[in-house]
């Protein structure tokens, strides 16, 4: 093949078409050449051309080859020294994805010619190999970027109205009945008009997407016959994962994800990403050499006083160095792109607090915190963190700076213990129904900082967390050694399944406790998904490697009740500001009313003092919720006014009669909703300073009239 080679720019990084040819960059500090490689086809098991790019500018090195079309295969081979004693993988026979592809064809075969060293040697990885690894490993894409928004707009969903609804885009729709089996588990699948009018009906404004980064399945479940199912270990941060692509791999998968994102809009459901740049694909330094690690180990990971080996705060053999600004220009590229070409809304950063250390401790003030609130695109998307690793003082919830949202795991914790008797103090869960304003207030943050959980993908769901006592991960190979084992669980009685009729109505009880909590408590609620409807995974509180069905929801499984339960909780808290208030509760009285926009009280009907709040014995209480309170402006500027509420809690196990609050809160109460059965009622009426009997483990929810 005749080859034209211009210099071509420095930038953007990655490959460029711009309709007569592509633009190539590859940063790469302490290399000492680079080639470019094209490929005809995914089953070529070597180049058709190599490249030798002699334009260097910096650290960049690039070139701009003419008449090249999207769709072509590329990768680059790298030299320099191979010296793991000081921190440099150099092995130009090892092909390497590009960091900034925007699609990659194809998944890794696992083969030992992916290790830059000669593996079994007993010298490990201070061998080296000279096996070409061309055959195995996926090709990255040149892509055309072009694609017919329609007026697409982000539906820009209010944090305190948000309804965020975690799912995995496979996991969803491998098994539902109305979608074609040919493109169930892919983008097009998500975008399908029963999956828009299931989320629509349920209430969701905001799909959180497990990784959709293309990852790379560990070698060590390869060999096991398992596979990595959620995908938390990437090598592309700019390419959809083309395992979920139904259309193709050439490129095929970046419109049919823009497509889904499009259709999601359109349905106004903003789209957010869970997104993994703590670390890679490349593990250790036994691991695999894929991309970074040979391009310029030291230019991208941490690594230790003996360069051999890396930090690694995340439990997965490497992190990435968000000190250095290649690294950080790598994340805010790749922020920046799924938010102007992707349009997606937001992304939930997986292990967050590694990207905010700086050289060990985790900084409030870090680089990545100041580069983001610089980014006036970036800075704008919903920014959650996962606000914990697993290095020394990596648990930093309550401490990122504002802007952020975290994971509250204080209240998933709290909440849980409640429900199931633990000890616990009543101040912390009046802290956490309320916002967890002891996390977030003093930062000048809003109660939207606080995604209140009591499930998520990672743990038991929400039917596991009643049905067993312990996890079961048999499945996982690892003689269920993985997984937390400090689950807070409570199986009512049996362990798994049972039959026994009370058993299963306290469960199913118990699920609804769980939810109403969930969907009155200020801050943001998010579900997983089948929670809503029962799905278990048969007690595998860590399915990362299961893809198959304890993963994907099923959906001839459907708990019908409690889907219609849930789904009026939702609608409950959408119709009514009270539930979800942008600002904190001030426990001061109401300017022209006398009244307390909060206020807790005892069974007695007697408002609760000091004392009563230090007790961790106390299962019952009850709250006041001044609807005339909320002390925030509509988006018109008008006042915003609302029902007033009274919502009484009893964990204990046996009835519990509750005496109504005087009738200067109200005279008359109206009864919407009681746990301790599966359906909303309003016709019950009851008087100020009534009796009420409030079942053992039940919620019990009063609107004044």
């Amino acid at each position: 093949m005749n080859i034209k080679v211009y210099p071509g720019k420095p930038y953007p990084l990655g490959a460029t078409w711009d309709g007569k040819g592509v633009n190539f960059t590859l940063y790469a500090d302490n290399a000492t050449g680079v080639d470019l490689c094209l490929f005809n086809t995914t089953k070529d098991e070597t180049e058709s051309v190599k490249i030798r790019i002699k334009e260097r500018t910096h650290q960049i090195w690039h070139c701009y080859v003419p008449d090249i079309e999207p769709g072509q295969l590329y990768g680059f081979r790298v030299y320099g020294p191979y010296e793991p004693a000081n921190g440099h993988r150099f092995n130009p026979h090892k092909l390497l994805i590009d960091p900034y592809a925007k699609a990659i064809a194809g998944t890794i075969q696992w083969h030992n010619a992916l290790f830059a060293y000669q593996v079994g040697h007993e010298d490990e990885d201070f061998s080296f190999s000279e096996e070409d690894s061309a055959p195995y490993i996926p090709k990255a894409v040149v892509i055309d970027p072009a694609f017919d928004w329609e007026d697409d707009k982000s539906p820009n969903t209010s944090m305190h109205k948000s309804i965020i609804y975690e799912t995995h885009v496979k996991g969803f729709t491998m098994q539902h009945p109305d979608i074609s089996e040919e493109i169930r588990g892919t983008y097009k699948a998500l975008a399908h008009e029963a999956t828009i009018a299931y989320l629509t009906d349920l209430g969701i404004t905001a799909v959180e997407l497990m990784p959709v980064h293309h990852f790379v399945s560990d070698k060590n479940l390869h060999d096991q016959g398992l596979n990595n199912y959620w995908g938390y270990s990437t090598i592309g941060f700019f390419a959809p994962d083309v395992r979920y692509s139904s259309s193709g791999v050439l490129g095929q998968q970046v419109r049919e994800f823009k497509e889904m994102v499009k259709a999601l809009h359109k349905a106004g459901i903003e789209v957010i990403l869970d997104v993994v740049y703590n670390h890679t694909a490349e593990g250790n330094h036994l691991g695999p050499t894929l991309s970074f690690k040979g391009i310029d180990n030291c230019s991208y990971y941490r690594l230790t006083e003996n360069p051999r080996f890396y930090m690694d705060y995340t439990g997965t053999g490497n992190t990435l160095n968000a000190r250095l600004p290649n690294v950080l220009r790598l994340i805010m590229d790749s922020l920046r792109y799924w938010i102007t070409e992707m349009h997606v809304d937001g992304f939930r950063f997986d292990l967050a607090s590694t990207l905010a250390r700086e050289l060990h401790e985790v900084q409030k003030l870090s680089s990545f915190f100041d580069i983001i609130h610089q980014a006036p695109i970036i800075s704008q998307a919903k920014l959650i963190a996962e606000p914990w690793d697993v290095g020394e003082g990596g648990y930093q919830v309550g401490k990122f700076p504002p802007g952020w949202a975290e994971w509250n795991g204080k209240y998933r914790d709290c909440i849980r213990d409640y429900w199931i008797g633990a000890d616990s103090m009543l101040g912390e869960f009046a802290d956490r129904f309320t916002g967890s304003s002891d996390l977030y207030q003093d930062d000048y943050r809003k109660p939207t900082a606080s995604i209140n959980f009591i499930t998520a993908h990672d743990g038991f769901t929400l039917h596991d967390l009643v049905s067993y006592n312990e996890k079961h991960n048999e499945a996982n190979g690892e003689n269920n050694q993985d997984g937390e084992s400090h689950n807070r669980s409570w199986n009512g009685g049996a362990e798994g399944d049972t039959d026994d009729e009370a058993i299963i109505s306290l469960r199913n009880q118990q699920k609804r406790n769980f939810l109403t909590t969930l969907f009155l408590s200020q801050g943001v609620p998010m579900i997983v998904a089948g929670d809503e409807f029962g799905r278990t995974q048969q007690g595998n509180n860590n399915a990362y490697c299961q893809d198959n069905e304890i993963s994907w929801l099923n959906w001839d499984n459907m708990d019908h009740e409690l889907q219609q339960f849930t789904a009026s909780l939702i609608r409950l808290r959408k119709e009514h500001p009270t539930f979800c208030r942008r600002k904190w509760f001030q426990g001061m009285p109401v300017k022209g009313i006398g009244l307390e926009d909060i206020a807790w009280f005892l069974p007695e009907g007697i408002e609760m003092d000091d004392e009563h709040w230090q007790h961790d014995f106390a299962r019952s209480l009850a709250v006041y919720l001044n609807g005339k309170g909320i002390r925030s402006l509509s988006e018109q500027g008008e006042k915003i006014i609302d029902d007033d509420f009274y919502v009484m809690f009893n964990a204990h196990h046996d009835t519990i009669i509750y005496h109504l609050p005087p009738d200067k809160y109200s005279k008359k109460w109206l009864k919407v909703l009681d746990t301790s059965e599966a359906t909303f009622d309003e016709e019950t009426v009851l008087q100020s300073e009534d009796e009420i009997p409030v079942k053992g483990r039940s919620v019990v929810l009063l609107k004044a009239i």
